[in-house]
């Protein structure tokens, strides 16, 4: 299934630890197939969590190949890694790179780099990983499709 993923950016007045309020803008994924989906799904998920007006800065594409989510608690923040793949051109002998861009979700930067190497074990292709940092994502809505059905 080929993913489309969108960067939502939400501007909204979050309360602080201190009790003060502050006008903060949060960056969000979302799986969705058009801007417009984006931007009505960011809204249905984010609307039970603030409260008060909120409002939608900034809806760009994201080109992320593939999403490595965690169940873990400590998982708590998104790194983005860049990976060099290498091929060779079987005619030419020549080595050809294509990079590609992954989410990771994890608790640090160690624990990223672990996470990507299992889950790219099954993968063919020869890698190099090239980049690995912290991003300021949120949280990631995946696409649900039709799943909620009711049962007979």
């Amino acid at each position: 299934m080929m993913h489309n993923y969108f960067e939502c950016k939400i501007r909204y007045e979050k309360t602080m630890e201190n009790g003060l309020t502050k006008k903060t803008t949060e960056p969000y994924l979302v799986d969705a197939i058009s801007y417009s989906e984006a931007e009505t799904r960011i809204i249905s998920e984010m609307e039970p969590f603030i409260s008060g007006e909120f409002l939608i800065s900034d809806i760009k594409r994201a080109n992320y190949s593939e999403l490595f989510p965690s169940e873990e608690e400590a998982a708590d923040r998104w790194f983005e890694g860049k990976l060099v793949f290498i091929t060779l051109d079987e005619k030419s002998g020549v080595e050809k790179k294509t990079s590609t861009k992954v989410l990771i979700q994890a608790s640090d930067i160690h624990d990223a780099l672990k996470k990507l190497d299992e889950g790219m074990k099954g993968t063919l292709a020869d890698y190099q990983s090239v980049l690995l940092k912290e991003t300021a994502i949120m949280d990631v809505y995946p696409y649900k499709g039709d799943t909620e059905k009711s049962e007979v």
